[in-house]
């Protein structure tokens, strides 16, 4: 039997609004780290996970990759994902 399709929607603390889907894979967060580079420029990575204990994992390994890449600064945030069984409205 082939699993129900849906649309998942993440909505950040910004405001900003994602929508994943259509999936069938049980995702449960997002989240995106926006840091800042050594000559200042922003970069943004992103992506969603299966659970909240995944979700915090990418916590620790931002804060590698803030050594490792030399930013100067980053943020990490993560929000519970909302299913939704139809498309969002353009």
């Amino acid at each position: 039997m082939a699993k129900r399709k849906r649309y998942l929607t993440a909505t950040m603390p910004d405001g900003y609004v994602k929508t994943i889907g259509p999936t069938a894979a049980p995702l449960t967060h997002y989240w995106r780290i926006v840091a800042v580079t050594a000559d200042g420029k922003t970069e943004v990575f992103w992506g969603h996970a299966k659970s909240l204990r995944e979700t915090t994992g990418k916590r620790a390994a931002a804060a590698d990759a803030e050594r490792q890449r030399g930013w100067r600064s980053y943020g990490f945030e993560a929000v519970e994902l909302v299913e939704s069984a139809d498309p969002p409205l353009a």
